[in-house]
């Protein structure tokens, strides 16, 4: 089974994900690790941010490669682990970048897409999964929130990591990437039209991840 988490930055995606995968016994896909990875190299080793084909012939010789463990994600590049490296704040505010460039995409497209297949069962998160990745998935999802509410998250969640952040320069910051992800040329920021949409502005975590397991076991009764 294959399930989508699409969603703005700060709605909950990625713990979302992670903890379905968990409930579910599954793989979690987190596509955005793997353009974060890509975005640390590209600035570790000065790349130009700008040139589209510098940044796929960096995407052609660089190994980005997540753990196999059930809930549970590992990122590695080039066999490294950056775990926790990828989440620095100037990572962040880079990677559109890379994700924006369709050589980088036509790279680690068919990697996400190799993943599934070995994993048989995956919870795949980031901005196209249900539209472009995984068109035929079983069960997709759109999460969102208001930006007020992302943005209060999304400065804790730098403060938990060290990175002192303002309350209003975070809010900018995500109504620009909103923008951004919404109107990029390749593969845009959207709900696939059979994705079912979630508010999670007043949703604890507990209480999201219940609702799309809900969901999902539904689809697939749905389907049996």
């Amino acid at each position: 089974m294959i399930i989508t988490i699409d969603g703005t930055v700060g709605s909950g995606k990625s713990t979302a994900a992670a903890g379905l995968a968990r409930r579910l016994g599954a793989r979690h896909l987190d596509t955005g690790a793997m353009y974060r990875a890509l975005t640390l190299k590209a600035l570790e080793t000065g790349a130009d941010l700008e040139d589209p084909a510098a940044l796929e012939a960096l995407a052609c010789a660089t190994t980005v490669e997540l753990d196999s463990e059930p809930g549970r994600q590992r990122v590695r590049l080039d066999g490294r682990d950056v775990t926790e490296a990828i989440r620095q704040n100037r990572v962040s505010t880079h990677s559109h970048y890379l994700a924006r460039t369709p050589g980088v995409r036509n790279v680690l497209v068919p990697v996400q897409r190799a993943f599934a297949e070995r994993a048989g069962n995956v919870v795949a998160e980031g901005r196209d999964q249900g539209t472009v990745v995984f068109p035929d998935a079983d069960a997709k999802f759109y999460l969102d929130a208001e930006p007020e509410e992302r943005a209060r998250r999304r400065q804790l969640e730098l403060e938990a990591r060290g990175q002192a952040a303002s309350y209003r320069a975070v809010l900018a910051e995500i109504v620009e990437r909103d923008r951004r992800d919404s109107t990029r040329e390749t593969a845009p920021l959207r709900a696939a039209e059979d994705a079912i949409y979630v508010d999670t502005t007043s949703m604890s975590v507990p209480e999201m991840i219940d609702a799309l397991e809900r969901e999902v076991r539904r689809c697939a009764q749905e389907k049996a």
